[in-house]
Formats: structure tokens, sequence, C-alpha cells
């Protein structure tokens, strides 16, 4: 059985995609400065850039929805480094929408920016870590694991990416690729700010996390960069929840 093969001596080789959300940006800080080699990949150049000279890493702009961009920046990132120790997908989206009000296409993009880019981003890594082994993290979300009003559509989506999750680790265990989930409850980030921008709605939702408030970037950027460190190498097929207690705790 082949074992990740990150040595204590060589940097290892992350490849986040979606590196410029608040989670992506808030993990590639973090793994530079624990002076890993980054490939960063997001849909915004600009962006893109500005992390990429802040953190020294290598990058490729795609979307992540589409798999021939998915393939090609594996293919590169490996072409880069001549390895690849580790991949993340933070790509995303948000949706509070009742079932009865949701349109097609909202339905429709919930599926492609969260479960279809988290297909696509696991298939491409397992073909770029085969024979070397590695590990790759998914992000899922509490609303997959607790019934949360007006979720659905989203719910339905990263349920889904627990699915992916749980099937990849049994397929790839053997060749020494380890495949895990993070769970986040709400996290201040760009993508959340129409609901942590409201005082109100902050204040209503860290009442529903038992420790009292909403996440940070960071949070959830700690959990993932443990789940990638191959002093963790006997970790695989697990679903962690950083998410204040939302999806198993109820407060008083």
């Amino acid at each position: 059985m082949p074992l990740p093969v990150e040595s204590p001596t060589i940097a290892p080789v992350y490849a986040v995609v979606g590196a410029t959300g608040g989670i992506g940006a808030a993990l590639s800080r973090r793994l530079a400065a624990r002076g890993a080699r980054l490939f960063l990949g997001a849909r915004h150049e600009a962006k893109l850039n500005a992390l990429a000279a802040e953190t020294q890493a290598s990058t490729m702009s795609l979307d992540a929805t589409q798999p021939e961009a998915v393939d090609a920046f594996m293919a590169q990132a490996v072409a880069t480094f001549g390895q690849l120790d580790g991949v993340v997908n933070c790509v995303g989206s948000v949706l509070l929408k009742p079932a009865h009000i949701t349109t097609n296409d909202e339905w429709q993009f919930a599926l492609r920016q969260n479960l279809d880019s988290a297909f696509y981003v696991l298939r491409a890594a397992t073909r770029a870590m085969q024979g070397r082994g590695g590990s790759i993290v998914l992000l899922s979300s509490a609303a997959a694991r607790t019934g949360l009003a007006n979720h659905e559509a989203i719910a339905a989506a990263k349920a889904g990416i627990i699915g992916l999750t749980l099937s990849a680790a049994a397929s790839y265990a053997a060749r020494g690729i380890r495949v895990n989930c993070v769970a986040p409850g709400l996290v201040a980030t760009p993508m959340t700010a129409r609901i942590t921008g409201n005082e109100a709605s902050v204040k209503a939702s860290a009442a529903m996390h038992a420790l009292g408030r909403i996440g940070a970037p960071e949070d959830v950027a700690s959990a993932i960069d443990w789940l990638l460190d191959s002093a963790n190498s006997w970790v695989t097929g697990q679903v962690i929840g950083v998410d204040g207690g939302l999806a198993t705790v109820r407060p008083r």
C-alpha cells in the first residue's frame, strides 16, 4: 500500500481551488506560513495574482465547474512542482430559499458550484496522485447534516459532497490517497456577506451555534490544514464539523 511521501526536508505541494474566497485565502496564507509550496486556482485573476504575491504561490485561473479546466489545472500543478501532496476544493455558493420558490436555474447553479466542482476536483486529484498518495479535502456544510429551514438546494448539494467523500475514501485508501470533508457552520466570508453584513441576522445565527458565535475563515482553514498534514495520515473518510456545534448540539 503506498503511503504519502511528503518529506520533512522537502516542502509539500498543495493545490487550492477557489483560493481567493474567504476560506481559500485564509488557508493559502496558513499553508504558506508553514512553508508549503502552493498552486492556487480561482476565476478572478486579479485577486489570484494578489494572493500569489502574498503567498509566493504559482497560479492558474480556472472555472472549477468546467471539467477540462480542472484537469488542466491539476496537470499544470504537477508539471510545475513535479509532485502533488494535497488538494482542497473551496469552491461553493450559498442559497437560502425554500424549494417551492427555487428556480431551475438556481438549483442547477447550486449543483454546479458545489457538487460538480467537488467531483471534478476529486477526480483530477486522484489521477494526479496515483502511485504517490496524498490528501484531498472537500467542503460540505452543517446544512447537510441537520435540517435547516430554507436550505433545500444547498443542503442537497452539500450532502452529495459527503457521499462523494465517503465513497472516494473507500475507493482510494489502498492507494494511499486520503479523502476527508469539513462541514462548516455559518462563516463570515465575502460569499456570506448578505447574511453576515446584517447585525440582526448575525445575532440570530450566533444563537443557533452552541458556542455563541459564527465562524471565521481561520477556524475552517485550521481544520483543513490538519487534514492535509501527512502527520495525520491515519485519518480518512471523515466529515469534520467545524460549526460551533450547529449540526449536533442544541444550546439551552
